[in-house]
């Protein structure tokens, strides 16, 4: 076994090769698996084209995905021991090794090699002074050696770091998966995730790389979820049902939408740092002093995801795009991602972007599951790290330059 700390380029013409993509986002869970055969676009200046041969999903055992959630937040409960950390670091990489060798074998299909972005237990994407010096940081756990010996083919990890090195923000990482799979020469495109945390790239019609931008709105399911299994048990409003039930305090939204993140502009990115436990404290604060029900928190909590989305697009992405007419329709918003199964967060969003000319579809039109989406991005940034090619895009991280993602064990 042999682990590389960093790429060069690799011989050779890019090849096509099967990838399976690992992602665990901020929800923490789970795992979502896409095997992608990817392959060098043909023609000068052509990008890679994706294809999704197989997607599965899997839920964290109930005692890992605690694991995961007290790691997570070691940095305000002081948790997690470093022993503990770094077990879970490996426990996780033998968990992830199952769930790709599952979805291959399955699918009858063979790797030629794994991307896997990890379980982030913490990421902070400004400086803060650290030992008298300002210190910028993000770690990704998962001990990709157990996945290579499992499975026998390399694995590139550890994705983040290299843009952070290079002045960027680590994050957002999927635009390159959205400038080379969704880019329409004549459609402005704005493509939103909607895992944990909410994150929207525009990329103008024809636009080249440059000229994409993108950034995490701030929270999507993540404060939904955390709501969900404290009221009622559950890990997710199932189709949005407790959402429709309940009335939204626009007070409270009004209120938790003024913070600052919300107005600050591009580039940026969130995570449980800021939209963690002392966020949601904040909430129920503010809910006992309206007497605000379950179903009203629910709501509440889903009018906030649109209520910062619906401004973030109208702020940063509508100027960006250079949209004139409200309602010429001239944009396609694509939403992808878990939160793209909650109904009434759909309609809601639906409703209030219609008013500025944007129609919604979701990525399953395409041919790509919601689900997939993420792991299917990471698939394609360990195809490029692989082939020596930069995976950022510096004008949604604000890096200093194009960099090589990641870092390769070769099995």
């Amino acid at each position: 076994m042999k682990r590389l700390t960093n790429f060069g380029p690799v011989p050779g013409t890019p090849r096509a090769m099967n990838v399976a993509g690992v992602m665990s986002g901020t929800s923490a869970d789970g795992v979502d698996v896409a095997v992608c055969r990817i392959r060098p676009g043909r023609g000068a200046g052509a990008t890679p084209v994706v294809k999704v041969l197989e997607h599965r999903g899997f839920r964290y055992p109930k005692k890992l995905r605690e694991a995961v959630l007290a790691a997570a937040g070691a940095q305000q409960a002081n948790s997690s021991s470093v022993p503990e950390l770094a077990r879970l670091g490996w426990r996780l990489g033998s968990f992830y090794a199952e769930c790709v060798e599952k979805t291959a074998t399955d699918a009858g299909l063979k790797l030629d090699l794994v991307s896997m972005h990890g379980q982030t237990i913490y990421h902070q994407a400004m400086a803060e002074k650290y030992l008298g010096e300002p210190v910028r940081c993000t770690w990704q756990i998962g001990e990709p050696s157990l996945v290579a010996e499992r499975l026998r083919v390399p694995v590139v990890s550890d994705l983040r770091p290299a843009d952070m090195a290079a002045g960027g923000q680590g994050a957002p990482l999927v635009p390159m998966f959205d400038y080379c799979v969704l880019r329409h020469a004549t459609r402005n495109r704005v493509l939103l995730n909607l895992g944990g945390i909410a994150n929207l790239t525009a990329v103008p019609a024809g636009a080249s790389l440059a000229k994409v931008l993108a950034f995490d709105t701030g929270p999507a399911s993540m404060l939904i979820d955390q709501f969900m299994q404290s009221l009622y048990g559950k890990p997710y409003d199932r189709n949005g049902a407790a959402a429709a039930r309940g009335q939204v305090l626009g007070e409270v939204v009004d209120q938790l939408a003024a913070k600052a993140y919300f107005a600050a502009a591009p580039p940026k990115s969130c995570g449980r740092e800021e939209f963690g436990a002392a966020f949601t404290q904040e909430m129920i604060a503010l809910f006992k002093d309206k007497g605000a029900g379950p179903d009203d928190i629910i709501a509440t909590a889903t009018a906030l995801t649109v209520r910062t989305i619906v401004d973030a697009y109208a702020r940063y992405c509508w100027p960006h795009l250079g949209q004139m007419a409200p309602l010429a329709k001239a944009t396609e918003l694509i939403v992808a991602g878990g939160g793209s199964r909650n109904r009434t967060l759909m309609k809601w969003l639906t409703s209030q972007l219609d008013t500025l000319g944007v129609s919604v579809r979701t990525i399953d039109e395409f041919g790509i599951a919601s689900e997939a989406k993420e792991a299917a991005a990471f698939a394609l940034l360990g195809w490029l790290s692989w082939h020596g090619l930069p995976g950022n895009v510096p004008a949604a991280t604000g890096a200093g330059r194009s960099v090589i993602l990641g870092r390769l064990t070769l099995c």
